[in-house]
C-alpha cells in the first residue's frame, strides 16, 4: 500500500502477508534494500504522518469530502461528453484517451498526447496507463503491441486542492476535448528496456 495515498503521507507505504515464510523473505530483502524492518528507510518523522494519516483516512466526513470532489469531477466532465471509466472512484478519474481521441491510433500513444495536451493547456499533471506503461515491444522485430486500454489517470492527491482547484481542472479538460480534432499523436524516441513509462522521451508527430 503507498501511503503517499490513503496513508496522506509524504513519502513511504508498507507490504502486508499472511504467509510468515514470506515474511521473512521480504524483511530480509528489506535490510539489504531500504533499511531496517522497524523504519524501512524513512525518517521518524514520516513514519509518524503515516501513523497519522492512517488514522484521519477513516473519518467519515473526510472521506465523504474526498469522494464527493472525484465524483464532482467526473461528473462534471462526462456531461460534456468526455468519455471516462464509469463510476468515479475515490481516488481518481481515468479518461479514455482511445475515445477522447479517436483520430490517434493506439501505436501514435493517445494517452501521451491527452497527458501533453492537458500540461500545454493548464499545467496539470496526469498519468498514461495505455501502451507506454503496458504495451509491449518485440526486442527482435522491434514491433510494437498496444495495450488493450488507452487510459489516462487523474490522481486527486488528499487534502490538498480545494474546490476552484476542480473546477479549474474541469474547465481546462472540456477546452481540449473541445479541440481534440486539432491534436496529434506521439511516437517513442528513447526508452529503457523496462518500465520505460518513467523514463521515455517522446516527440510529436506532424499533421498528415
Amino acid at each position: 500500500m503507498s501511503a503517499k495515498k490513503d496513508g496522506l503521507a509524504n513519502i513511504g507505504g508498507f507490504l502486508a502477508t499472511n504467509d510468515d515464510a514470506l515474511a521473512v523473505h521480504e524483511r530480509d530483502l528489506l535490510i539489504l534494500t531500504e533499511g531496517f524492518p522497524t523504519y524501512g528507510g524513512l525518517a521518524g518523522r514520516d513514519l509518524e504522518a503515516i501513523a497519522v494519516g492512517l488514522e484521519e483516512v477513516t473519518h467519515e466526513d473526510y472521506l465523504a469530502c474526498r469522494i464527493t470532489s472525484v465524483h464532482y469531477l467526473g461528473e462534471h466532465i462526462a456531461r460534456e461528453g468526455v468519455p471516462i471509466v464509469q463510476p468515479p472512484g475515490g481516488h481518481a478519474i481515468y479518461v479514455d484517451a482511445a475515445a477522447f481521441f479517436p483520430h490517434v491510433p493506439p501505436l501514435e500513444l493517445p494517452g501521451v498526447a491527452l497527458v501533453a495536451e492537458l500540461y500545454r493547456q493548464a499545467g496539470i499533471r496526469a498519468v498514461e496507463i495505455g501502451t507506454v506503461m503496458f504495451g509491449r515491444r518485440d526486442p527482435e522485430t522491434g514491433r510494437q503491441t498496444p495495450a488493450e486500454r488507452e487510459l489516462v489517470r487523474l490522481a486527486l492527491p488528499r487534502r490538498v486542492y480545494t474546490q476552484s482547484h476542480v473546477d479549474y481542472v474541469v474547465e481546462a479538460i472540456i477546452e481540449v476535448w473541445r479541440r481534440r480534432q486539432g491534436v496529434r499523436g506521439f511516437r517513442i524516441v528513447e526508452e529503457a528496456p523496462f518500465l520505460r513509462h518513467f523514463t521515455a522521451q517522446f516527440e510529436p508527430l506532424a499533421a498528415p
